[in-house]
């Protein structure tokens, strides 16, 4: 990563399982150009790890915040800074 590059590790809580979150999560950082990977938790947050340029992943951050349409978000928590080196973006199992 380059130093304007960012990775984050975020947990989303709310109603978001059940309503596409990771489908919508992993459209919407292609589309930004991020990698990483997103997969539900069974206490019912979605965890992801988003890396790319830091403006980039900002935007993602603030775009998770509102979510899918049929999803509820309450909080979106940043768990830790710089966190592996992905290429491409994959929805993993729930864990």
């Amino acid at each position: 990563m380059t130093s304007s590059a960012r990775a984050v590790h975020v947990r989303i809580e709310g109603r978001v399982q059940g309503v596409g979150y990771r489908l919508w999560t992993r459209r919407t950082a292609w589309q930004l150009g991020l990698s990483g990977w997103v997969r539900n938790r069974r206490d019912g947050s979605v965890e992801a790890v988003f890396q790319g340029p830091e403006a980039d992943v900002a935007a993602m951050i603030k775009r998770c915040e509102a979510g899918p349409p049929d999803s509820a978000v309450a909080k979106v928590e940043v768990l830790a800074e710089g966190v592996g080196v992905f290429t491409g973006f994959e929805v993993r199992e729930t864990v």
